[in-house]
């Protein structure tokens, strides 16, 4: 069994700011390098368990990502994830808020799941940590600028 990938960062919000940033203006922060249609009109997630996560392209075509699994605002997000692969091959993805003090809180990323992906599963975890890391920089950001 491959471990889970963890990620844990600091960001400078509250609860409510930082879990409306992830998951009501993701476009502002996940870049269009990372999407299917490389520019999308926007980028959706359903807010409710068995909701979508979604990009829809300026043609208005969707593409899906994934879909909502727990959905328990403002302190965890928990879905399926397959963006650019395949729906067998989702990985299980749990977003987590909590405090930190002095106006700060502290986003814990887990996701699971790589066993799936047989011999592929590791190395798709490592690259996955590496994206992460990008993205947790630009969620930083969107989160300051909001």
């Amino acid at each position: 069994m491959t471990r889970p990938l963890i990620v844990e960062f600091e960001v400078a919000a509250g609860l409510d700011h930082a879990f409306a940033t992830w998951t009501e203006r993701c476009a502002s922060w996940w870049p269009s390098a990372h999407t299917i249609s490389r520019g999308p009109a926007a980028i959706l997630l359903e807010p409710r368990a068995g909701g979508r996560i979604f990009e829809r392209a300026p043609d208005g075509t969707e593409h899906d990502w994934g879909s909502v699994v727990e959905w328990e605002p403002p302190r965890r997000i928990a879905y399926r994830w397959h963006l650019f692969f395949d729906p067998s091959e989702a990985t299980d993805l749990q977003v987590t808020f909590r405090p930190a003090g002095a106006g700060r809180i502290v986003v814990r990323i887990a996701q699971s799941g790589w066993e799936r992906l047989g011999d592929a599963g590791p190395a798709r975890r490592t690259r996955t940590g590496q994206v992460w890391q990008e993205l947790t920089g630009a969620f930083r950001t969107a989160c300051a600028a909001e």
